[in-house]
């Protein structure tokens, strides 16, 4: 699962948790990928070496390697998304590292936050969003539906501990 609670929770806190936007392809992947591309591109090209078919076909070969190479690099910045939630005794703290711009944060009072698990309505199917001190903020969006709602029940049994109200 993309997201896991740290224990025991460093500086006194009463839980933390990391989460982060699947990767469907390692490193290796990639290395993979692009030979076995390579080799089987090489194979029909191989009948047109030493014919200028091969000089108007290699611009558009090549290109379709530089697109692919840059789509998946972007997809591995983009990939380095991470929501942090750090839950302390009287405060709640959610941190989100953006790939492409400055973090956002947001703190509330975990006592006075109301966790939603909204099952349809929202930008995604099981949206979870927390509720507190004047703001909405979402968690998880990146995450599977059925990993939304097992972190929402997370959240819910964490928030439980810390005496928070019943919803």
């Amino acid at each position: 699962m993309p997201y896991e609670w740290i224990t025991p929770p460093p500086d006194g806190k009463a839980a933390e948790l990391h989460a982060w936007p699947h990767r469907s392809l390692s490193p290796e992947g990639f290395v993979t990928f692009f030979g076995i591309t390579f080799l089987l591109v090489l194979v029909p090209l191989s009948a047109v070496v030493g014919s200028p078919i091969l000089w108007g076909l290699l611009p558009f070969v090549l290109g379709a390697f530089w697109a692919a190479w840059a789509f998946m690099k972007r997809s591995y910045a983009d990939a380095r998304l991470r929501e942090d939630l750090s839950l302390w005794d009287d405060r709640i703290e959610l941190i989100r590292s953006n790939p492409r711009g400055p973090a956002q944060s947001w703190q509330a009072n975990p006592y006075w936050v109301k966790l939603k698990l909204h099952e349809t309505g929202g930008p995604v199917e099981q949206y979870v969003t927390l509720e507190g001190a004047g703001r909405t903020v979402e968690i998880g969006a990146f995450l599977s539906p059925e990993e939304r709602v097992a972190l929402y029940h997370d959240l819910q049994d964490r928030l439980a501990r810390l005496g928070q109200p019943s919803q």
